[in-house]
């Protein structure tokens, strides 16, 4: 199971790199997992992981304060939007609701779950 973790980790990893330079895929989720990964499989990895500047400019304030920045959560509840609004128009009435619903779990989890830090 510890292989496939870090299997997992580092392909979440090339995930969020590429979602990084590509403005329609996510950075953060994959991040996020390959933190998780990375965790459950080895410590080492862990550790390395923490050190590397991707998680430094992306995930740090997050993992450590639970929180985001005013511009990382408009930028991510944007491009979510966005993408959400494209799948709403090309599916029928029960993926529209399922959508709806999706996006206000998104907006309440982002308002109400996740704080709001000054930039620094």
């Amino acid at each position: 199971m510890r292989f496939l973790y870090i299997g997992l980790g580092f392909i979440c990893i090339g995930l969020g790199v590429i979602g990084a330079l590509l403005p329609v895929m996510p950075t953060t989720p994959f991040l996020l997992l390959a933190l998780f990964f990375f965790g459950k499989s080895s410590p080492r990895l862990h550790s390395w992981f923490l050190q590397t500047e991707i998680y430094k400019k992306h995930l740090k304030s997050f993992d450590e304060q639970r929180a985001l920045t005013k511009k990382s959560k408009i930028s991510i509840l944007t491009l979510s939007t966005v993408m959400m609004a494209i799948s709403f128009y090309f599916t029928p009435i029960y993926g529209r609701i399922c959508i709806v619903i999706l996006l206000l779990i998104e907006y309440w989890f982002f308002f109400f779950w996740i704080k709001t830090i000054d930039e620094r």
